[in-house]
């Protein structure tokens, strides 16, 4: 038998072994969804996240806003119409009447104005303090201390508060640490005396139990010598709680921002023969500033939010210097029954905050 001869392709040259391919079958092309289609599919995939905002956020802000304006005492349902409608005497009574929920309101602002001024920038220092320790790649067991700084923020804030209650007793850790300085510590949790007060007197700048001449007037229903005591020490003591307490959380955000800066950076500056000092000053902290501004604005919602160290630690006393809006919400409606002027007072306080934290915003800004 002769085998066939195969023909020869049609361009010339030696005939393939290979067998002829199979047409492949392309699967057909799929469309695109509109715009429309997407922005559907976007509503329905965040319905149940809208859904908990709306009933667990929203609806209670709104039922607390009518509640504000009704003289409600918490026993009955506050939408069946049998409730009192005030209005606006709430926020009348609280911001510009002559009464004792004014006092008493007047005071927790110069309280937390204090616990602000003195919070804010301690728990930014320290907490920049730890990111640039804890950042140091010379540094051994870096994770071991990132923890440790960090432990406290989660710790129970009830757990901390008892704690410090302890080491701020008239026997406490502290007043030992401090004499041992030769200072004899005071009373932490029972004096009322502000420290600006304590240091006027020492100077021989006034007198303990009298108002000096310079000092008289007043201010927002309060002497003016009582918002010029600065905070009390028992202030002093939470102040020192949550610094601590906090200081945690928020180097987490400064060794972010730190481990963003990039490395090529600091080699061009040491390359130009800038100190440790010059690439902390001209490199480091421009390029913090967006964190910087970040966490204070976060520390001063939270400063003026404070409630559960003073809840736990003092409830206000000695003589009212603990007192915080906050607290003072909670006392009101809930300790004496008057639910509208506990939620206006809320919204006061939220009113503040929204005011400083634009005021913060505005002037941590970046300019041109």
């Amino acid at each position: 038998m002769t085998a066939t001869p195969t023909a020869p392709p049609a361009g010339g040259g030696a005939p393939s072994s290979r067998p002829p391919r199979a047409g492949r079958l392309r699967p057909p092309r799929r469309r695109r969804p509109t715009g429309a289609e997407e922005a559907r599919a976007g509503w329905l995939l965040s319905a149940p996240a809208l859904l908990a905002l709306l009933l667990f956020l929203v609806a209670p802000v709104l039922m607390a806003l009518w509640v504000s304006f009704l003289d409600w005492n918490g026993q009955s349902n506050p939408f069946d119409g049998d409730q009192e409608f005030v209005g606006v005497d709430n926020y009348r009574r609280l911001l510009a009447e002559d009464t004792l929920l004014h006092r008493d309101f007047m005071l927790s602002v110069r309280n937390t104005l204090y616990f602000v001024v003195l919070n804010v920038p301690a728990v930014t220092a320290l907490a920049f303090a730890l990111a640039l320790v804890v950042n140091q790649r010379i540094l051994k067991g870096r994770a071991f201390f990132r923890t440790v700084f960090y432990f406290p923020s989660i710790t129970s804030s009830v757990a901390v508060s008892i704690v410090f209650l302890f080491l701020f007793q008239g026997s406490g850790a502290v007043n030992g640490l401090l004499a041992l300085a030769g200072v004899d510590g005071p009373n932490w949790f029972t004096d009322s005396r502000g420290v600006l007060h304590v240091l006027l007197g020492a100077l021989g700048l006034a007198e303990p139990g009298r108002t000096p001449e310079w000092a008289g007037g007043t201010l927002g229903g309060l002497p003016l010598w009582e918002w010029l005591s600065g905070p009390s020490v028992a202030m002093c003591a939470i102040i020192a709680l949550t610094t601590w307490a906090s200081s945690g959380t928020f180097m987490l955000f400064f060794l972010a921002g730190l481990q963003n800066i990039p490395a090529s950076v600091y080699e061009a500056a040491m390359i130009d023969g800038a100190s440790a000092w010059q690439r902390f000053r001209y490199v480091t902290l421009p390029l913090m500033r967006r964190s910087v501004t970040l966490v204070m604005t976060l520390v001063l919602i939270a400063s003026w939010q404070v409630f559960d160290q003073v809840y736990i630690m003092s409830q206000g006393s000695p003589a009212k210097t603990t007192l915080t809006p906050a607290y003072l919400s909670y006392s009101r409606s809930f300790g004496d029954g008057q639910f509208g002027a506990g939620a206006a007072m809320a919204f006061v306080l939220f009113a503040i905050i929204v005011l400083l934290t634009v005021v913060q915003r505005w002037i941590g800004r970046e300019r041109d």
